[in-house]
């Protein structure tokens, strides 16, 4: 399926994604704070059902929330009613130049046109304004022989490539939006958050049903391969641990004040 397919079925099961998605560390957004102040105005992009937005609001960051799926924005709205929500599509929406403190994007940037993203996102900042990235990467840790293990299902039952098992936190690359190289920050700041979460079967199974990529397999090959999954799972005790690696890249736009 091409990208633009893909980033369309998350709203499928509104409420899945909002009941099994995680959040983020909430030091991630401490760090945060620190660089764009108390009360920035923040623009966030692909807020899916406010898995970042929460810690926003409760910090009583004013949030304009970008959603192109209006099943997730209606879950999101019935969340938040500080947030203000638009529905669209990011790549194609006018919204006014430099008119945030804080453009923010959660596991969600990498489905934006990779050729415009970084400047759109500029545009919108006032002066010394912040573009923060936050991006999730399954790592290795937790139940390592499963996830070693689980590569059996998914090539008897998916196209994907053979892995060759999780990469280590310290191994994922940094900055991988060209941050540093793009020329439009002053500075850019890299954090990163490792963090661990217990599954059950049916909770990881769960979880699964809430990725593109499993959403779209046709009927026949998820079930066979969650039968798969959901048998290994239950043959190492009935419960396995993830290991999370969230990354936060930071730029400070050097834009200057309209005339």
């Amino acid at each position: 399926m091409s990208r633009e397919s893909l980033r369309r079925t998350f709203g499928e099961d509104a409420d899945l994604y909002d009941r099994v998605r995680p959040t983020y560390p909430p030091e991630l957004f401490d760090a945060l704070a620190a660089v764009v102040g108390d009360h920035p105005r923040v623009l966030e992009i692909g807020p899916g059902t406010g898995q970042a937005t929460s810690a926003m609001v409760e910090r009583a960051w004013p949030v304009t929330a970008v959603e192109l799926s209006p099943g997730l924005a209606a879950v999101l709205r019935r969340k938040y009613s500080t947030v203000e929500v638009i529905v669209a599509d990011f790549d194609t929406l006018d919204l006014p130049a430099r008119s945030f403190d804080l453009v923010i994007s959660a596991t969600a940037f990498h489905w934006l046109d990779p050729a415009t993203r970084v400047q759109r996102c500029v545009d919108l900042l006032r002066p010394g304004g912040a573009l923060a990235v936050v991006s999730t990467h399954h790592v290795a840790g937790g139940s390592e022989q499963f996830f070693v293990d689980v590569q059996t299902c998914y090539d008897r039952f998916t196209d994907d490539a053979v892995a060759n098992g999780l990469p280590a936190a310290d191994d994922v690359p940094k900055d991988p939006e060209g941050f540093e190289r793009s020329g439009l920050f002053g500075s850019v700041e890299f954090r990163s958050y490792v963090w661990d979460v217990d599954y059950s079967a049916p909770e990881y199974l769960e979880l699964l049903s809430s990725y593109s990529g499993h959403r779209a397999l046709t009927i026949e090959r998820r079930d066979g391969l969650y039968d798969c999954i959901g048998a290994l799972i239950e043959a190492t005790g009935g419960s396995i641990t993830k290991r999370y690696l969230n990354q936060l890249s930071v730029g400070i736009s050097l834009n200057q004040p309209l005339a």
